[in-house]
């Protein structure tokens, strides 16, 4: 299988809120966490439920409050794991904001980071 990914993936957690219309045409709203964050998409943790692969989402990064980032997304991959369900997401509008003030600020947090004097690596 062949890597379809473009640029770093960063192992973050931001929370998130996330909506979708169900089978039903419902409005679902559900908040969550970024497992990882990536250049064009991202892994995300949904506590209560998953939208169907190929539905369109709004992903909403609320890290912070007066100034949170939405982009439109589409699911592309499901993880039904009952402990932790994700979702695989592709961006499909709002790249460029996402570039700049979420990946970008995924990168410089990952990159602050200390490593912890008590890690045996």
């Amino acid at each position: 299988m062949q890597e379809k990914r473009s640029g770093a993936r960063y192992i973050i957690s931001f929370p998130i809120r996330v909506k979708w219309r169900d089978d039903s045409g419902k409005e679902v709203i559900q908040d969550g966490l970024t497992e990882n964050v990536g250049l064009e998409g991202t892994l995300v943790y949904l506590p209560r439920g998953l939208p169907s692969v190929g539905s369109k989402v709004q992903l909403t990064v609320t890290e912070n409050p007066e100034d949170e980032v939405s982009v439109t997304a589409s699911v592309i991959r499901l993880e039904r794991n009952a402990a932790h369900p994700q979702a695989a997401l592709q961006l499909e509008a709002g790249v460029r904001v996402w570039k700049k003030k979420v990946w970008e600020a995924a990168g410089a947090v990952i990159a602050a980071e200390t490593p912890d004097e008590t890690d045996d690596w």
